[in-house]
């Protein structure tokens, strides 16, 4: 054999080598599915690249309440080295896909509720920054298991996110202390812990709630109870989930602008264009604005 013959033989080899070699890390890399962009936002950021990230609702439009998983969906989850659910009940579609999956290891965010909160039952948990810094650990702490080799990355990017959910936490507790005894009235619980991070009350009436909450129409005399709050100025600011617009939530914002109230706009899934982070500061600041500008409640 010529000795260019074998220099190319070489070359070849060592291709051959290189491209194997990748070839086994792409196969290795961890494959993350999470129910929501939500907690998909929260697995790319301690990914960092190390790992493929999925989200399955990803429609900020959509209410993820009513959402129910496709074959695609469930052959995602089932595919999955992680899966990333809300629980509480709030995914159940992905509860009824992982019951016959349970080899697959699963972060339930719910289950990470402060024991301190744990009693108040509001399965919203991505309000709450205690719980999105406990997912980004236990997601690190996984993918570290499965992928040693980016161990140290993975929970070095869970902390910095950690750094930065403590942050948006000051800034919640920040908005109590300047607006001490505020109080809203809101169309579903949806920010039930950012309100009370903020130490913020929600006067909603319970039945009221607990319509919204089990999608059902709520009675008439606790619409009117709600009217009541609005109109006679018992509340500083209504606070109203973008994803379910009903009849009714239509009717408490025109009532809401007639009385010159604030209008707080949530959401269950992350706005076009926003990471987990961005989403949850905006939101705060946007009640942090809306309090600066409320007229005196009468209560």
């Amino acid at each position: 054999m010529t000795r260019t013959s074998l220099i190319a033989l070489s070359a070849l080899t060592a291709l051959t080598i290189a491209a194997c070699g990748s070839q086994g890390d792409s196969a290795r890399s961890a494959k993350v599915v999470a129910t929501t962009n939500v907690w998909g936002s929260i697995a790319t950021a301690v990914a960092g690249g190390h790992a493929d990230v999925k989200a399955i609702l990803t429609n900020d439009a959509a209410d993820p309440h009513s959402f129910e998983a496709s074959p695609a969906d469930a052959a995602a989850i089932a595919d999955a080295t992680l899966v990333v659910i809300n629980g509480g009940g709030y995914d159940h579609w992905a509860d009824d896909v992982l019951k016959n999956h349970k080899n697959v290891t699963t972060v339930d965010a719910y289950s990470l509720l402060p024991h301190s909160a744990a009693g108040e039952a509001n399965e919203h948990v991505f309000y709450n920054m205690a719980v999105a810094k406990a997912v980004a650990a236990k997601i690190a702490d996984d993918l570290a298991g499965s992928d040693p080799a980016h161990a140290d990355a993975y929970r070095a990017n869970a902390a910095e996110f950690g750094k930065k959910t403590d942050e948006i936490a000051a800034t919640e507790h920040a908005i109590g202390q300047k607006h001490p005894g505020s109080a809203v009235v809101s169309t579903e619980p949806v920010a039930h812990y950012l309100l009370s991070a903020a130490g913020v009350v929600d006067r909603t009436p319970h039945g009221f709630a607990a319509a919204a909450e089990e999608g059902h129409d709520p009675a008439p005399a606790d619409v009117a109870a709600v009217l009541d709050l609005i109109n006679g100025h018992q509340v500083d600011a209504l606070v109203v989930n973008k994803q379910t617009e009903t009849a009714v939530t239509k009717q408490l914002q025109d009532a809401a602008r007639k009385a010159a109230l604030p209008i707080v706009e949530v959401t269950e899934t992350l706005p076009a264009g926003q990471d987990f982070l961005t989403w949850q500061r905006q939101t705060a600041e946007a009640l942090a604005h809306q309090l600066d500008t409320a007229p005196v409640a009468a209560r």
